[in-house]
């Protein structure tokens, strides 16, 4: 049986397709569904420490969240932090080709606070590290902190104003405007035909 060139080089571009390019084409989807869960979980670890300073009045030292109620070294740890901030960075940036438009304009608004709160974190990280501390401070502190922002509000300032724009940018992914959704190489889009209507059921 004879098999076209065409063909041949059709399964030789999706043998090719790198692992990235997957990320960002047909694995999309799960990948950003995926990789939300984990920035709305750790969100809402820093609005369930402010839940336990304000609400509960615990001391800072111990409100740590509620993986601090069972790992308290744990979330004590600047690597924790760090690790995370890196990989929220890393995230970002490799998600980003799969956007288009006003989509990839709000994904790139949360990369960059992202880069700038991973700045923050690996100098904490730094100073953990060295225990060389800056700013006259007991404790590793950032350079915002050294300004006067208590360091559990800046955190949850920090991930809130990276989430926003980060959702924003999943919604115009998800509805694109008019003239973009040819631009769209994954599946993530609900279009309108795909919806059953009440009189087709």
């Amino acid at each position: 049986m004879a098999v076209s060139s065409h063909a041949v080089s059709r399964v030789q571009v999706a043998t090719d397709t790198s692992f990235i390019e997957k990320l960002n084409t047909s694995w999309h989807k799960p990948a950003l569904l995926t990789f939300g869960f984990i920035v709305i979980s750790h969100w809402g670890e820093h609005l369930f420490q402010a839940y336990q300073i304000y609400v509960m009045h615990w001391p800072r030292p111990k409100a740590l969240g509620m993986l601090g109620l069972f790992y308290p070294w744990l979330v004590q740890s600047e690597t924790l932090h760090y690790g995370y901030a890196l990989i929220m960075l890393i995230g970002l940036w490799v998600l980003r080709k799969g956007f288009a438009g006003k989509s990839y304009i709000w994904w790139m608004v949360a990369f960059w606070i992202q880069f700038w709160h991973h700045i923050e974190h690996a100098a904490l990280q730094w100073q953990a590290l060295t225990h060389h501390y800056w700013f006259h401070s007991p404790v590793p502190a950032s350079f915002v902190q050294a300004m006067g922002f208590p360091r559990v509000e800046l955190h949850l300032v920090y991930n809130t104003i990276v989430t926003i724009p980060m959702v924003m940018g999943m919604y115009y992914h998800m509805f694109p405007a008019e003239g973009e959704e040819q631009h769209a190489k994954c599946s993530c889009a609900w279009h309108a035909e795909e919806v059953p209507s009440v009189a087709a059921a």
